[in-house]
Order: C-alpha cells, then structure tokens, then sequence
C-alpha cells in the first residue's frame, strides 16, 4: 500500500456549543490540517496521486474557512465546530473529488489533534 500527506492551514474563530469551559467563548485557532490518500497500485507515472492537485483541492476548502466564524458556516449550525467535526468536514468536501482519500487531521495547535477517515 502507498500513501501521501499533504499539509496546508487556515485561521478561524469558533466557539463550542454545550461546553462547559474557555472554549464556550468565542476564540481563534491557525489551524493545520493534514491530507492522506493511498491506494494499492501506483499511477502510470509512479505516483499515488499529484501533490499539486491535492493542494489545490484542499485550498478550495480551506478558502471557505479562512478567516471565517465557523459557527456561522451552514455545516456548523448543526455540527458543533469542533476539530472532530472540521476533520469530517473537510473529508466530505475532498472525497468526491479524491476517491483515493484515506484520512483528514485537523491540528487546533501543536499538541492536540482529531482524525476523521472511513
């Protein structure tokens, strides 16, 4: 099995709905989000999928996000923006577009990190 990860990042405000703490109030992140693809068997070229396309799909999302409060975003109304549902998120905007996608991770900072994958 072959794999890729790509990186890109966006800021954002949120606040978390139900919480009982800090994260109730109205707050930012820069947040780094991590691509995986894989597939068993490599394209003509060698390559499991472009980095550039994958970049470029990604930014789409992302351009969405940036410098937005997440919590005005239609998704987010129901979901509550957390870095579980931002994982998610962005998952279901990329799959139609990159069957070989394996996993989204959302990083709200440098030490705490959620995964989203099928």
């Amino acid at each position: 099995m072959y794999s890729v990860k790509i990186e890109g990042n966006f800021s954002s405000a949120h606040n978390l709905r139900g919480y009982k703490g800090k994260c109730e109030d109205l707050h930012g992140h820069n947040w780094r989000v991590e691509v995986a693809a894989k597939k068993s068997e490599l394209d003509k070229i060698g390559m499991v999928l472009d980095f550039k396309y994958l970049k470029i799909k990604l930014n789409e999302i992302m351009e969405k996000l940036d410098h937005k409060y997440l919590n005005a975003i239609p998704y987010f109304k129901k979901a509550n923006p957390t870095s579980e549902n931002i994982a998610e998120y962005i998952y279901n905007q990329l799959k139609p577009k990159i069957p070989a996608l394996k996993s989204v991770t959302v990083w709200e900072n440098t030490a705490s990190s959620a995964t989203y994958e099928e």
